[in-house]
């Protein structure tokens, strides 16, 4: 292939600001923003400046309905060779036969699986969201509570962990066509080989939802579902730092079915700039240096759960096993959404999410971003200090922020 063309001149710095300066501006506050103030959250990453090109690359000009070798559309030949590119590395990094990289984001890939192997009406069993189930397991407000009949199963609300045996108690009575596994808020490893066997009891699919763990997956940091779930949906940014998207990962046997639950089933044209960007992604978490990344995330995430247990935090389970924790702030004598709110004004950016106690929000937080940063243990057990002195006194807010904005400023996201 001999290529003609360069990008200078095509993407220079400065292009937005001169065509439209008011939103240059949002976008530069946006940076300023996650440059001074921790992100927190745990859904939330920084992609690597090669992702960032591709997202921003001519690929956004492109519309591409289908697959390789198989679109609706004419002058595919190069979008079709990013996304077999993105699809192998994929396979190839998760151990799976089959990979759909189309997927807009994490519920178009749970919607995808579910119209893959359910009939409008079929009963689901999944994680309740009082418990840290997400929309898409059921909720009444989302499509997934509308069309399936879902039964949830809980966790032990002395321990936080997963009830096994409810699951499989719940199974046998409601005989489901389907199980979910997977959580936004669950900070332990899921033992997917469980769940793999109370399904084959009950003669279940088992659809794993790895949306947050799928990057510590990547870099051996946490257990792979792919040889227990017949599909596996995920994200491809949170802890994997690759685009805003989805995919799902599953056998041959199921290939054909998923494929064409993704298109023309559930979406339109495939996003072959964000396609790209994902196998930029891929390509970046098969390295020795996203391996050690994942494991200090997880280092991360439980020195801060230690540092906010020593300030006298309820951190859910005891502890973690994954880039998440949530933890109950009623003990510093606030509740969750007046916690976040006060952190939120000490540039310590996080989400409020359910525990498992009745009518009890908690915090959220994640270690994925700050480790992207360069941060470790010395820093989390900090952070877990300037939380706990924001908890206990409201004025404390704006001493801490000029430290937050001093700590951020000695790890940039993207250095200069």
């Amino acid at each position: 292939m001999v290529v003609t063309h360069t990008l200078d001149g095509l993407l220079p710095a400065d292009v937005l600001a001169r065509q439209d300066p008011e939103l240059a501006e949002i976008l530069l506050g946006e940076l300023d923003r996650q440059s001074t103030t921790l992100q927190l959250i745990a859904a939330e990453n920084f992609t690597s400046p090669a992702v960032l090109a591709a997202l921003g690359s001519p690929l956004a000009n492109k519309y591409a309905e289908g697959y390789p070798g198989a679109r609706h559309h004419g002058g595919c030949e190069l979008v079709d060779v990013a996304e077999r590119l993105a699809v192998e590395r994929a396979k190839v990094l998760f151990g799976a036969e089959h990979a759909n990289v189309q997927s807009h984001s994490g519920s178009s890939a749970v919607l995808a699986a579910y119209a893959a192997l359910l009939r409008p009406g079929d009963t689901v069993l999944a994680l309740g969201l009082p418990h840290g189930g997400h929309l898409t397991h059921g909720s009444p407000a989302n499509f997934s509570g509308r069309w399936f009949d879902f039964v949830g199963y809980g966790v032990d609300p002395e321990s936080g962990l997963i009830d096994y045996e409810q699951v499989r108690s719940l199974a046998r009575t409601h005989r489901p066509k389907a199980i979910v596994c997977g959580s936004i808020s669950y900070p332990r490893h899921i033992d997917y080989a469980a769940f793999r066997a109370v399904a084959d009891e009950v003669g279940a699919y088992l659809i794993a939802d790895a949306a947050h763990p799928i990057g510590l997956v990547a870099g051996g940091a946490a257990p792979s579902p792919v040889p227990y779930a017949d599909v596996v949906c995920a994200t491809t940014h949170k802890v994997l730092r690759g685009p805003r998207g989805g995919m799902l990962l599953c056998g041959t046997e199921l290939a054909e079915r998923v494929d064409r639950a993704v298109f023309p089933f559930t979406q339109g044209g495939a996003q072959m700039h964000t396609i790209a960007a994902k196998a930029v992604a891929f390509g970046e978490a098969a390295t020795p240096a996203f391996t050690a990344y994942a494991h200090q995330v997880v280092a991360n995430a439980q020195a801060l759960a230690a540092g906010l247990t020593a300030e006298g935090l309820a951190v859910t389970t005891g502890g973690t096993d994954t880039h998440l924790l949530t933890f109950d702030p009623a003990p510093l004598g606030v509740d969750g959404r007046s916690a976040r709110g006060r952190l939120a004004a000490a540039g310590l950016v996080l989400d409020t999410c359910a525990l498992p106690h009745p009518d009890v929000r908690g915090l959220r937080l994640g270690t994925a971003a700050v480790t992207t940063q360069g941060m470790g243990e010395v820093e989390m057990a900090r952070i877990a200090v300037l939380f706990a002195a924001v908890l206990r006194d409201v004025h404390a807010a704006r001493r801490v922020r000029e430290e937050v904005r001093d700590l951020a400023g000695r790890f940039p996201p993207y250095p200069g």
